[in-house]
């Protein structure tokens, strides 16, 4: 592959030769191949915006492709984000070049949105790495709710920021989650079941026939009196899918009102488990340990958070109650 500058191209044209082992291949699917910078879903939008050629014309993206023709990406220059950096703690459990995995606790905003113009994950980013200000969304690929607490991968560098991506997109990159639930599941599964905009609610998801595809594993790992605790890991990302996925089989997370999280007390509670639960205000939800394959060197990496204290404390309380009651 050759990179050359175009005078009439802000950003760098890449320009590369279709081999012969791809002969009869769909365009779209030899793209990832030929440019593995980037993924499959950034290639085809740029094809659609006329940002690649195939023997200097604009190609169909279902077109099939012979070997040998000469392919060309005019690749845009990156988006100079408007959001501003801010000097805020940050807990960092790795960095290099390319990566730095963030250990985010519960409470804290991702990226500024509508009621946080600052002081999110974002604006510490952008002043702990100045670099990521050239990458969309300053670099963050894959994010946590808010009252989500746990491990999250950030890109420092656009290779690194394309291939996140594309692994996020393969389901390569591990994420499992502990929860807390109303109710506990008789065993573990899988949760098959589309997710998309709620109908009446602009701020909540809903399991819906025209939604996005979800999948979500859980196993139980204890069980409480009325409560269950659970390892979750995603297959898919789709916004709120654990709260969504666990409220549609009818085990929604302690502490989240918005899925329909009612205080669930087991019979003759004690006013030790009584406070926990009433004073335990946000999901019961914690990314505890991820892993993937480094973007740029390709070595395996795994990483895991510790139980912030008000989920463990909560766990221990739900588990004292449940010995006292045996």
């Amino acid at each position: 592959m050759t990179i050359v500058k175009n005078k009439k191209c802000s950003g760098e044209v890449l320009m590369a030769v279709v081999p012969q082992t791809a002969s009869g291949e769909r365009l779209d699917k030899v793209l990832p191949q030929i440019f593995p910078p980037y993924s499959r879903s950034q290639l085809q939008a740029w094809l659609k915006e006329g940002r690649v050629t195939l023997d200097h014309e604009i190609p169909a993206a279902r077109l099939a492709v012979f070997g040998g023709e000469t392919l060309c990406l005019e690749v845009p220059p990156l988006p100079v984000s408007d959001w501003l950096p801010e000097a805020l703690p940050i807990s960092v459990v790795y960095e290099d070049d390319h990566i730095a995995v963030i250990d985010k606790p519960a409470g804290w905003v991702v990226h500024p949105g509508a009621g946080n113009a600052s002081g999110t994950l974002a604006n510490a980013l952008l002043h702990r790495y100045p670099g990521v200000n050239g990458l969309p969304r300053a670099g963050i690929v894959h994010r946590l709710d808010k009252d989500t607490s746990g491990l999250l991968v950030v890109a420092l560098s656009e290779p690194a920021r394309s291939e996140l991506i594309r692994s996020l997109e393969a389901r390569e990159i591990k994420r499992e989650y502990l929860a807390i639930v109303n109710g506990c599941p008789i065993s573990g599964g899988t949760v098959d079941a589309p997710i998309g905009r709620h109908s009446r609610h602009r701020l909540k998801m809903a399991v819906t026939d025209n939604g996005r595809p979800a999948w979500t594993d859980y196993r139980v790992k204890e069980r409480f009196r009325a409560h269950g605790l659970l390892a979750v890991t995603l297959q898919t990302g789709r916004t709120h899918q654990i709260r969504v996925h666990m409220a549609h089989l009818g085990f929604p997370l302690v502490g989240d009102p918005l899925y329909g999280a009612r205080l669930q007390l087991p019979p003759k509670p004690n006013a030790d488990l009584v406070t926990g639960l009433e004073q335990f205000s946000r999901q019961a939800l914690h990314a505890g340990a991820l892993g993937l394959s480094h973007p740029v060197t390709r070595e395996t990496l795994n990483w895991k958070s510790p139980l912030p204290a008000d989920f463990a404390g909560l766990a221990k309380t739900l588990a004292e109650d449940a010995r006292s009651n045996a």
